[in-house]
């Protein structure tokens, strides 16, 4: 039971766990600061869609419901894409700094931010990771950090930084399950002889050192879904893709394996992909915190 309150052997668990997001996405030849490159025109399309805007809304108004004030306020938006939550951001008056490295999503963020005065979004094209803090004078310089959905939390250090840039606020989203994926329930026992295999988050990693260091927060874990048609091409691509960042053989035995099944289940052409699991969203309390470290002479 003392493990269970032990935050090194968190730390630690964390650092060395081999399914982490970032380990598995470096497993597969994957460079998590340009995965998106392929997809930034079809993210930037959902992320502004109706829906899109509708989601972003009810994160913020969550934010705002928990005493975040975006008028005036300086925001260090850590992974921006094309602007998802940059832009809504930045509409309700706050001056953002927006970290984003894929070439496309920053192509697509500078049009996104545009109708903006040219000193209330400003782009870093670095990785946070390359970023000295100390140096570039971000120490405790945004009333907000957010970082939503973005592999650049992946050990209590990384957390760390992250908070160092925080004066007020901090909000961190993760995946909170396995990401859920009707086609690969089908698709991979064709392939593996076994189920989809369903696997803890490190979100858990993420609230328990919060909770072991001391941190004041609030927590929110959601279910979404949502379901897209595709063709049954770009439905045998997705699939593909899918084994090669599981590290699975994406060779010709797995698509013609694929591609039959595909044939037989979706007569019509069209594949109906039904995606989403638990996200988590965590809003951490900075002030508390030095409050906290004040009384304990931390």
């Amino acid at each position: 039971m003392n493990d269970f309150f032990n935050a090194a052997i968190w730390e630690k668990a964390w650092e060395e766990d081999s399914d982490t997001v970032l380990k598995k996405m470096q497993k597969a030849g994957i460079d998590p600061s340009r995965s998106f490159d392929p997809k930034a025109k079809t993210f930037n399309e959902q992320s502004f869609s109706e829906e899109g805007k509708k989601r972003s809304k009810r994160i913020l108004s969550w934010l705002e419901g928990q005493g975040v004030s975006f008028e005036n306020a300086t925001v260090l938006d850590i992974g921006a894409a094309s602007g998802v939550f940059t832009v809504p951001i930045a509409e309700r008056g706050a001056i953002v700094t927006a970290i984003e490295t894929s070439p496309p999503q920053i192509e697509l963020l500078e049009e996104n931010i545009s109708k903006f005065a040219e000193d209330q979004v400003k782009i870093v094209s670095e990785r946070f990771e390359d970023i000295d803090v100390q140096e570039r004078g971000w120490d405790q310089a945004f009333d907000l950090v957010f970082v939503s959905m973005c592999p650049v939390v992946h050990n209590w250090a990384s957390v760390e930084k992250i908070l160092q840039c925080a004066r007020k606020f901090c909000y961190i989203s993760m995946p909170a399950s396995s990401h859920e994926n009707s086609l690969m329930n089908e698709i991979w026992p064709l392939v593996t002889g076994q189920p989809y295999p369903a696997k803890p988050m490190e979100m858990g990693y993420l609230m328990h050192l919060l909770y072991l260091k001391g941190y004041a927060y609030e927590s929110l874990i959601t279910r979404e879904s949502k379901t897209t048609e595709v063709t049954k091409e770009k439905a045998l691509e997705e699939a593909m893709n899918w084994l090669t960042h599981h590290r699975l053989p994406a060779d010709e035995r797995n698509r013609g394996i694929i591609a039959d099944y595909l044939e037989q289940a979706y007569p019509s052409g069209k594949v109906a992909i039904q995606e989403g699991g638990r996200f988590g969203k965590v809003l951490i309390r900075l002030q508390d915190q030095n409050m906290y470290t004040k009384e304990n002479g931390v």
